[in-house]
């Protein structure tokens, strides 16, 4: 009961946070806008309980920053990086590996290419209102996953340190591809770079809808095999002998995974480190029991990366800084730290 009530006591702390970190991001630009208006214009766009909030007060050019730009900005980035965190817990207890994250797989690499030959191509149109640079990036990131699997498959099992390696293998494969279209097609240069650093900008209430329901459905998935992961972690024949088809639940966490990153990164660009940072950051602070670890981590996660892209577009504004850059600056000490510690251990 302790236990229960503790979970529920963090679900509720990070809920407030994220409540905080969204009223600060959604202030925090060109135009002033006080947190007060901030917070009653947030309201107001919630179904049934928005009809009771009067915003007749407020500009509506402030009205229409903060529902138009700034919102739809902040909960892509919210669902981002809830999305490679929770792929982030998922992998590094699948792979017992603590370097994994979203992009071991190669996922990054095939949805860099997938968008390199998107821009080279010149597919600037939009199809539903989704650009079709985001939908070479979803399919090149499918289609990386797809290889790296089938590389690694032996037989009915993929081993662990096959999975690694293959992943590595095809990641430098695409990246090679990559940066022979860019060396060819050099006036496309700067938006292939500027894809691959990651960035919500110019992002809007159609690439939410589009990343919801699959980023939601897949963590769901993932949540459903927290227990596996958690036995899991004794060893896989251990975790045979205790009834887990070990080969099963890699199979589906593997292409859950590949699917959350895919839809995270057409809709985003790639964004590095957010899947290897916050789920050690949260096992730290509320311990390894998948059940808890998953949640929260996701909506760590999903905070992290608000804070991240507002410090992106406020730091040195009007530029905007690539967020991935932001990410990458926290991530690359962390992952020194890590290499550390694991070689103490070692």
């Amino acid at each position: 009961m302790k236990k229960e009530l503790k979970f529920a006591n963090q679900i509720v702390l990070l809920l407030l946070l994220l409540f905080l970190v969204i009223a600060v991001a959604s202030v925090i630009g060109a135009a002033n806008i006080s947190i007060f208006n901030s917070i009653k214009i947030i309201f107001s766009q919630i179904p049934i309980l928005g009809k009771n909030i009067d915003t007749s007060g407020i500009p509506q050019p402030h009205v229409a920053i903060i529902t138009n730009i700034r919102l739809p900005r902040i909960f892509l980035a919210f669902l981002v990086g809830y999305g490679l965190s929770i792929v982030g817990v998922a992998l590094q207890g699948l792979l017992k590996n603590p370097m994994a994250d979203p992009y071991i797989t190669g996922t990054s690499s095939g949805a860099a290419l997938g968008a390199a030959i998107a821009i080279m191509l010149k597919l600037n149109r939009v199809i539903w209102g989704f650009g079709i640079v985001s939908i070479f990036a979803f399919f090149g990131a499918l289609l990386a996953t797809l290889i790296v699997y089938n590389l690694a498959k032996v037989k009915s099992k993929v081993p662990v340190t096959t999975l690694l390696l293959a992943g590595i293998a095809t990641g430098q494969f695409f990246t090679a591809i990559m940066s022979f279209i860019m060396v060819i097609s050099s006036k496309d240069v700067t938006s292939i770079v500027f894809w691959t650093m990651g960035s919500f900008s110019s992002r809007g209430w159609n690439h939410v809808q589009v990343a919801f329901l699959p980023i939601i459905i897949g963590s769901i998935i993932i949540y459903v095999f927290a227990k596996d992961l958690n036995v899991l972690l004794l060893g896989e024949s251990t975790a045979q002998n205790t009834g887990v088809n070990v080969e099963w639940v890699k199979r589906v966490i593997l292409i859950t995974s590949a699917l959350l990153t895919a839809f995270a990164v057409s809709v985003s660009g790639i964004i590095g480190f957010v899947g290897l940072i916050i789920p050690h950051v949260m096992r730290m602070l509320v311990g390894p029991d998948h059940r808890i670890l998953i949640p929260a981590s996701g909506l760590m996660g999903g905070i992290f990366l608000i804070a991240a892209d507002t410090v992106a577009r406020t730091v040195i504004a009007p530029t905007e800084i690539p967020v991935g850059i932001i990410t990458a600056l926290a991530g690359g000490p962390f992952f020194i730290y890590l290499l550390r510690k694991t070689k103490k251990v070692i």
